[in-house]
């Protein structure tokens, strides 16, 4: 979100200086103390901004994470040929413990949770009409950023298990200077996913129903659909893809197209992360795109075999498509805006979550499983379907998700191969980064790694 990168830089200059009329009473902004920088609902709230400015960086939902995910769980799909090797040695699952790309995750990640956390802590500095939305947003961050780090960081969730392995430790207190004792051990898979839940029931309780380009109650929902479907908690999974679909003011674009590159939230964006001109840039586009659309030249490049996957010649998807300029592959089209805003949630996914839930169950709560998938069929002009399994299901979210950060995930919580892996592979979960294994003696390596 690098339109709040200048907003935030600001505040911490404003509130460096507790008098402009009083210069021996100046604070370095490196040492700002708690009780400057946490002295006013303002300040709250422009931290807050800060943790969506964070959230928004490369290192995260800028692009690193959704590249990563869908790295790890190419095949044959698409190639990483870009000269950076930490990307590379994910696609090839043969990760270091030094990798910067998994450890800037994991800081980024943990940045975004201490920010969200003296939110919430500090909320009753906040107007007490604004308190709920304020607390609600910061939730929803923290959950956001928790969901991706244990997915990522700990072993695969299996549905009606304990859960015990390992996630990652749950840190739930603001610290503002650092200067104590911060070593704490990881909470295990299932804790992680309960403050996770209730981070996020609580934010859709809190939040008003539209926010702007904020979250709202509808984001808190949609990722709690998200979660669910992880879970294999298909019930509540469907339930909460048929809340957003039923009661949100969200739809589908016309075309398959207009969903993507977007420099303004389309209708179809539960929830994006905004860029701008002023400010930013796009690292999906930086790997995925040519030279002269903002990109290296095409790092990641899409193979026929992902191509051959679609059972339409009129779907709009299997075109979605471009030769690069630079080298004659071939690269996706969805990542050809430097300036457009990222989308982490969108109402296609709802259907599809809806469609899989209902055909798990047997039910048809909102609409049959085939017709869920139809409609996100007849957006892409693909020949309609007369019936669906689950197999055409989760070919369906391949389809109409790739390279979106999907792929490892959907993998992993179907218990399907990744090329010659097993699901559960020790190679498929990162590293807990040595950096953070240097100074936190309470940090238990992943399987694999080493200690």
């Amino acid at each position: 979100m690098k339109k709040y990168r200048l907003i935030f830089a600001t505040f911490l200059i404003g509130i460096a200086f507790t008098s402009c009329e009083d210069e021996l009473n100046i604070e370095p902004a490196q040492e700002i103390s708690t009780e400057v920088a946490l002295s006013s609902g303002e300040n709250v709230e422009n931290i807050l901004i800060g943790a969506y400015e964070e959230a928004g960086q490369a290192d995260s939902y800028g692009g690193d994470i959704q590249m990563l995910s869908d790295l790890y769980g190419f095949t044959n799909e698409a190639t990483w040929r870009g000269t950076f090797t930490q990307p590379r040695d994910v696609f090839r699952k043969n990760i270091f413990v030094d990798n910067s790309y998994v450890r800037d995750i994991w800081l980024n990640g943990y940045e975004v949770i201490n920010q969200a956390n003296l939110v919430v802590d500090n909320i009753e500095l906040v107007d007490e009409e604004e308190q709920d939305n304020i607390a609600g947003q910061a939730m929803f961050l923290r959950a956001l950023t928790y969901f991706d780090l244990v997915r990522l960081y700990g072993a695969p969730y299996e549905a009606g298990q304990e859960n015990s392995q390992p996630g990652v430790p749950l840190s739930l207190e603001g610290v503002i200077d650092y200067s104590g004792n911060l070593e704490i051990p990881r909470n295990s898979v299932e804790e992680v996913y309960n403050q996770i839940l209730e981070d996020l029931n609580n934010a859709f309780e809190m939040l008003p129903a539209s926010n702007s380009f904020f979250a709202d109650k509808y984001a808190a929902k949609a990722l709690l659909a998200r979660v669910y479907l992880q879970q294999g908690n298909y019930t509540g999974a469907r339930d909460a893809a048929n809340d957003v679909i039923e009661n949100s003011d969200h739809s589908l674009t016309d075309t398959y197209e207009e969903a993507f590159n977007n420099e303004v939230d389309s209708d179809e964006y539960i929830f994006a992360f905004q860029v701008t001109t002023q400010g930013g840039g796009n690292d999906l586009v930086l790997h995925y795109a040519q030279e002269d659309l903002g990109g290296r030249g095409g790092d990641i490049t899409v193979n026929p075999e992902f191509i051959e996957m679609f059972d339409s010649e009129t779907d709009d998807r299997s075109s979605f498509f471009y030769e690069s300029d630079d080298n004659g592959e071939t690269l996706t089209s969805k990542y050809t805006n430097q300036f457009a805003n990222i989308p982490v949630i969108r109402l296609a996914e709802m259907y599809l979550i809806r469609a899989e839930a209902n055909f798990r169950l047997g039910t048809s709560i909102g609409n049959t499983p085939t017709e869920d998938i139809n409609v996100i069929r007849e957006r892409a002009n693909a020949n309609l379907l007369d019936n669906v399994g689950l197999d055409e299901i989760l070919k369906e979210r391949e389809l109409e998700l790739a390279f979106e950060g999907f792929l490892i995930q959907d993998l992993q919580r179907t218990m399907r191969p990744v090329g010659d892996l097993e699901y559960d592979d020790e190679r498929l979960t990162f590293p807990i980064p040595q950096r953070e294994m240097d100074v936190n003696s309470l940090l238990e390596q992943n399987p694999g790694y080493g200690q």
